[in-house]
């Protein structure tokens, strides 16, 4: 099932008062760190360094009420904001939350934001400990997420990928634009495809795959934000390699062949451009890490290709 839309009823945020919507943030998101004028973390393993990354959502800029809930859209937004973390190959233990919100908003739209960036935190093993609250014209929601990495090894960066390495990947790519076409269409969607709806409204990322790779010998690592050739093109850069895609390990699977068909489009357009999956994209020596699937590999030549020839399309998200 579907949902989407915010509350029109119930008491404002004015009507509340700051305190007491203070109050029900923390009681949607419990946690003991969260209450005085900063969290005191405690490092969770010796030798560590810390992660940290920060994520806006503005409304109808990112998002519409239409498409999505207040408490969907907390989830998103840490979603977004711990791929960055595993993407370094670290582990989130915290996320902070930022909201600016009209006062004549209802209280429960801050309060589910909270409860779904506290939901979202907890499948992660760690809390909501703090953030800001202000009056402001357009919603925006920002979460920042912090992280630890241990060990000795290297930061996954997006320098460090190398000729003859593979290209992995661990999660959906295109899913979370094809649930967007969907909204966007104002169909009623099809039972079989609400997990492309569901993509785009809570991408899905398993805790700690980052940290798995990193372990296994990966040595760069993105997520799939802007759209897939957009990512890899930056990854490629930034490490001086090229990147060959394989056309079959990208191909549409049958959920996203099926929307393609009943939209008119063509689902090559969501895999290579369409981004917000958050999927894990990484390069390794030897065999993709548990959680992982090949989908190319680094090479000398510059730039991007999929099966040896440029891709056609190669669109991505543009914040300006």
């Amino acid at each position: 099932m579907i949902t989407t839309g915010f509350p029109t009823d119930g008491p404002t945020l004015a009507q509340v008062g700051e305190r007491a919507v203070i109050a029900a943030i923390r009681a949607a998101a419990p946690s003991a760190l969260n209450g005085d004028d900063a969290a005191v973390l405690t490092p969770s393993v010796p030798n560590s360094r810390v992660v940290a990354g920060t994520d806006m959502l503005v409304e109808g800029h990112h998002f519409t009420r239409a498409t999505t809930t207040p408490y969907l859209l907390g989830r998103k937004a840490t979603v977004q904001n711990f791929a960055d973390i595993e993407a370094m190959g670290a582990r989130p233990i915290a996320a902070l939350m930022g909201v600016s919100v009209s006062r004549d908003a209802p209280a429960a739209w801050v309060e589910e934001i909270a409860r779904g960036i506290g939901d979202m935190a907890g499948e992660y093993g760690c809390e909501l400990v703090g953030g800001d609250l202000t009056d402001g014209q357009e919603l925006v929601v920002s979460v920042t997420a912090i992280g630890s990495l241990g060990g000795n090894r290297p930061p996954l960066t997006l320098d460090a990928a190398r000729p003859g390495q593979r290209v992995v990947a661990h999660g959906n790519i295109g899913y979370s634009a094809a649930g967007f076409a969907l909204l966007q269409a104002g169909i009623d969607v099809p039972e079989e495809l609400e997990v492309l709806v569901k993509a785009h409204q809570a991408p899905v990322l398993t805790p700690g795959r980052g940290v798995v790779a990193r372990a296994a010998g990966a040595t760069a690592m993105t997520d799939n934000s802007d759209g897939l050739i957009r990512d890899v093109t930056t990854l490629a850069k930034a490490s001086s390699v090229g990147i060959e895609l394989s056309k079959v390990a990208l191909r549409p699977d049958a959920t996203l062949q099926a929307a393609g068909v009943l939209l008119g489009v063509d689902p090559w357009e969501w895999v290579l451009t369409g981004g917000e999956d958050h999927t894990l994209i990484g390069t390794i020596d030897g065999s993709a890490p548990v959680g992982f699937r090949s989908i190319g590999a680094v090479t000398r030549k510059p730039g991007v290709r999929i099966d040896g020839e440029a891709p056609e399309l190669t669109a991505g998200w543009e914040s300006f």
